[in-house]
């Protein structure tokens, strides 16, 4: 018996080296030293250099510990968008930066030093500023090489870096630009403070937790009565009422009190005035039962809010009768004394009138209905002091304790430095209930401002402090869009910055609103210095209070450029500025630091504007960050160049979400759900982090775990074998081989006009910043149109055909068009794997395809008449794979060459498109019948397909032994068990 030959040999079987596994964590580092052994970045830079630029200014990071999800968040999508810009065709520049000054940095150090027993205080400053500069520059460089393992391109042997002497003298500069346009003034006022760190912080700097606090209802006694500005009487005569015409309810209101509440007692010895809301509906109670526990007397008469009269009254444990209404006018006509007035031991500190005073802020949500006012230690406070000229207090020192003098509290301490609660509260609290003045106590869990380095609760302190007034016109002749800070923001916000999602524009619109004047001075030693000067025995509100020379400034800006701004603390350093221009005797040198978010915010101007590899207009295309930046660099970064500038230093914000578990809950070490993101690279390779990004809507929070990573690790297995396949049958393609579009079957040209179509969403998914979007229409292209139907009905032409067939040809130039748009369109995404997949069909020592941009695709390829008959052929296509599938299931057949199933076809259009086509090749059968013939009861139909159902047959004829096709012609030819189609290939 003759043996039929093995034509295994015979096939064109796919050739490539690329693999399977990726081996990423082993494997990436090696693309990185190769990356940076090409210098690919500056080679862009030079080749790009005639290109429109793109340039998204980096936020930079603290130089203070190892990177967390967020950070690869951010990093990542920072990088798909400059890479993706710089392949559409632009120059797109990316200088990394670091954010080196401030207290997160220096808390460490200040750590080190009490671990050691050592005291900051006493080390000379300049010294404790190189060790803060030290310990910043060893983290850069940790960091640097963290980054670069995630993939991201840029300049990182040239970055910027806040401290450098540069950086630290335009700093220096852009803060003189504020002496010199009038926006700076010295100005007392409440602001958020911190005891331990002892320094103002920025909002930025400010966290929220849950934390319980004492509270306290304090009753404030009506001492006098003043209708319209005259006098009425006070209690010493209020028996003597009723010959001048005024009424008994007067005097009701002459033994009454009024009660306010408070979550801070610590700022009673503070007070200066009780609010209350115009507009609240207030009564007078007398109580008329003491419950059990209750400390007031039968017969007590007091004020309160009616919405909050009951809550007030179940916390004294008392009842009470509503006596009658009280109205604003009467409210506003009352004067009180403060609980302390006339205490032993008080030595009169607290003798003086309490005014009652209508507020806007007052509400009757919680409460008593009135609000207990200390204007050195509140916004609202502080700003109805300013109207009704309310002294301000400084009974609290930089520490969080009282003025050692300050009678009765004297050197009590409201945060410890541990950030636990002093003895301030309590001490207050005990002396209320020996004035007789508490009416009731408690405690209240709620949330509550923490500084976010040293997590410690924040106290309001009036403090002398440095501002930029917001609401100043400027002296600075750029009033193009608005003449004060606050103008310009809000017009640039508006009119000039493009929002992604539109929604961070409301946001920051309403922040800048409604924010009072910027802070700038911190009491601190690691930043760069409020570089001025003020007049000796001069006042604030003095013309000549601040020294405005810009020769001065010129000096200051020269001597941080060649020193840094270490300088500022040497001896004779003022003298030295203002040698010959001005009297160094007469004038006092500041040694606060500024905030560091104007460091941050001034980044435009020593990067976008200085660099050669800035901004040509000294504006970035693009600011990214996280949400939580609208408060941060977004809002300081306006603020600054508002003032600087005269606009935004963006044209364009892009905000993104947090990262979470799997769960959706936030990351805690302490709940040990934190993913590190060197723990995925190790386990999957930094691909795998970048394509989670990819999948993810970095809009809102994103979540991430091991359930999570699996899943992407699939998606990424699938689109590597889309990838595999084609490089393996694309092995030898040259030039002479490619067939014109015109010339390729109709499935190629569908193929084309898919990737016509796709061509414009990529670059209107990656303009848009749209990755998500980009990345499900490429897997879904990739997985869905190509491997699950073009590359499985064409794997039979590529494997068997002649190598010369012009069908065999067409799927070759299809596959190597196909090649080129998809490696480079993910390219942006999958740094690392589109790099393999490129060196593997075209290995050369400067070859990669970072160096190439995305493909012009023709827009003749579009079809659209095709691609409507093709959606057809695929439909009538799926129930026929469906109707196989049973009876592979039902192992009837154990492949669909076996078969050659009737397809029923009722649409007149749609049986004409099959019969145009080769359908059995399409439905990968031997044979297939198509008839107009009714659809019969036992036919085979899905329900979402209407007008076709199929009958299963057999195939007839023998198994070829070389394409597996049953054929009734195989066996007849010259070459042994091949069917014609092979036999001719053979031949």
């Amino acid at each position: 018996m003759t043996q039929t030959p093995d034509y295994k040999d015979t096939l064109s079987l796919p050739q490539t080296d690329f693999p399977m596994r990726a081996g990423l964590p082993a494997r990436e580092p090696e693309w990185l030293a190769r990356w940076e052994r090409l210098g690919i970045y500056d080679g862009l830079r030079r080749t790009a250099a005639d290109r429109k630029p793109f340039v998204l200014h980096d936020g930079p990071p603290y130089a203070n510990g190892h990177l967390h999800i967020g950070h690869a968040l951010n990093k990542v999508l920072k990088d798909f968008i400059v890479r993706s810009q710089q392949m559409l065709g632009r120059d797109a520049r990316y200088v990394p930066g670091w954010d080196c000054h401030g207290l997160p940095i220096e808390w460490k150090i200040e750590e080190k030093y009490r671990a050691a027993g050592l005291d900051k205080d006493k080390v000379d400053i300049v010294d404790f500023r190189q060790e803060c500069r030290r310990f910043a520059e060893g983290w850069i460089d940790i960091q640097r090489e963290e980054f670069k393992r995630l993939g991201i391109t840029g300049k990182w042997d040239k970055p910027y870096l806040t401290m450098d002497y540069h950086a630290e003298a335009v700093i220096a500069d852009e803060f003189m630009k504020l002496v010199m346009n009038g926006a700076l003034y010295q100005g007392s006022k409440p602001v958020m403070w911190s005891p331990v760190e002892k320094t103002a912080l920025a909002e930025a700097e400010v966290e929220y937790h849950e934390h319980t606090s004492h509270t306290v209802w304090v009753k404030f006694e009506v001492v006098a009565l003043y209708w319209k500005g005259q006098f009425v009487g006070d209690k010493k005569l209020a028996d003597e009422f009723g010959s001048d015409g005024v009424k008994l309810a007067e005097r009701e209101l002459l033994a009454s009190s009024v009660v306010i509440w408070t979550t801070t007692p610590w700022t009673i010895p503070q007070n200066r005035a009780v609010c209350f809301g115009p507009e609240i509906d207030y009564g007078l109670y007398e109580v008329s039962e003491l419950l059990e526990g209750a400390k007031e007397e039968l017969g007590a008469k007091v004020i309160l809010a009616d919405a909050l009269a009951q809550s007030a009254l179940s916390a004294a444990k008392v009842s009470a009768t509503r006596l009658r209404t009280v109205s604003a006018d009467e409210l506003a006509a009352l004067t009180l004394a403060h609980p302390f007035r006339g205490v032993d031991g008080a030595n009169g500190e607290w003798d003086f009138d309490v005014p009652m005073l209508p507020g806007d802020h007052v509400t009757d949500e919680a409460g008593t209905g009135f609000v207990h006012t200390a204007p050195s230690h509140g916004d609202d406070d502080y700003q109805i002091g300013l109207k009704h000229g309310l002294p301000m207090t400084y009974n609290v020192l930089e520490d969080g304790s009282y003025r050692a003098d300050l009678p009765l509290f004297g050197g009590e301490v409201i945060i410890k430095p541990d950030g636990k609660e002093g003895g301030a509260n309590v001490a207050v609290i005990k002396q209320l209930a020996y004035a007789g003045a508490l009416f009731a106590k408690g405690k209240l869990r709620h949330s509550y401002p923490h500084s976010w380095r040293s997590k410690a609760p924040l106290i309001y302190r009036n403090t002398p402090q440095w501002f930029a007034a917001i609401d100043k016109p400027l002296e600075d002749g750029m009033g193009t869009h608005g003449d004060t800070i606050r103008a310009r923001a809000l017009e640039s916000i508006d009119r000039l910055v493009k929002w992604t999602p539109q929604t961070g524009r409301n946001r920051l619109y309403s922040m800048i609103e409604a924010r009072p004047d910027w802070v700038l001075s911190r009491q601190r030693a690691w930043g760069v210095p409020l570089t001025c000067f003020v007049k000796k025995g001069a006042k604030p509100t003095d013309p000549d209070f601040l020294l405005r020379d810009p020769k001065v400034n010129q000096r200051i800006v020269a001597a941080f450029e060649a020193e840094g701004a270490d300088v500022w603390y040497v001896q004779g350093f003022k003298e030295r500025i203002l040698e010959n221009l001005h009297d160094p005797d007469a004038y006092a040198q500041i040694f606060d630091i500024l905030d560091v978010w104007f460091d941050s915010g001034s980044t435009h101007a020593f990067v976008l504007r200085d660099r050669e590899d800035g901004a040509p207009d000294g504006i970035a295309d693009l600011y990214l960050e996280g949400t939580d930046q609208h408060r941060g660099w977004f809002h300081s970064s306006m603020l600054q160049a508002c003032a600087t500038k005269g606009r935004a230093p963006y044209h364009g914000v892009l905000t993104h979400g947090f990262t979470l578990d799997e769960k959706g809950m936030k990351m805690s070490k302490s709940l040990g759900n934190t993913v590190a993101p060197q723990e995925v690279i190790d386990e999957y390779g930094a691909d795998i982090l970048r394509l989670w990004v990819a999948q993810s809507d970095y809009t809102v929070d994103l979540r991430i775990g091991k359930e999570i990573l699996k899943g992407v690790a699939d998606s990424y297995r699938r689109l590597r074998n889309t990838m595999r396949f084609m490089l393996g049958n694309l092995d030898g393609f040259g030039e002479a081989e490619r067939v014109a579009p015109a010339n390729m079957p109709e499935l190629e040209q569908w193929v084309l006009h898919r990737l016509a179509e796709l061509d414009t969403e990529v670059r209107k998914g990656y303009a848009a910043y749209d990755f998500q979007g980009v990345f499900q229409k490429l897997f879904t292209f990739a997985t869905t149109d190509l491997s699950a139907f073009y590359f499985d009905i064409r794997k039979d032409a590529l494997y068997c055909d002649a190598p010369d067939s012009p069908r065999r040809r067409a799927a070759r130039t299809v596959l190597d068009i196909l090649f080129h748009r998809l490696t480079t369109w993910l390219a942006p995404v999958l740094v690392f794997t589109m790099e393999d997949v490129w060196l593997s069909r075209f290995p050369g020592e400067d070859a990669s395809v970072h160096l190439q941009d995305f493909p012009d695709t023709p827009a003749n390829w579009l079809n659209e008449p095709l691609a409507q008959k093709w959606a057809g052929v695929r439909q009538a296509r799926r129930v026929v794979t469906a109707a196989l599938e049973i009876q592979r299931r039902d192992k009837v057949i154990g492949a669909s060459l076996e078969a050659a199933p009737v397809v029923h076809v009722r649409d007149d259009a749609i049986m004409a498109a099959l019969k145009s086509v080769d359908f059995a090749d399409i439905c990968i059968t031997s044979a297939i019948s198509l008839t107009a013939d009714p659809i019969p009861a036992e036919a085979f139909r899905l329900p979402e397909v209407q007008g076709i159902g199929v009958i299963f047959e057999r195939a007839e004829g023998e198994k070829c032994q070389r394409c597996w096709k049953i054929s009734p012609d195989v066996g007849r030819h010259a070459h042994a068990g091949t069917c014609a189609r092979c036999d001719s290939a053979l031949s």
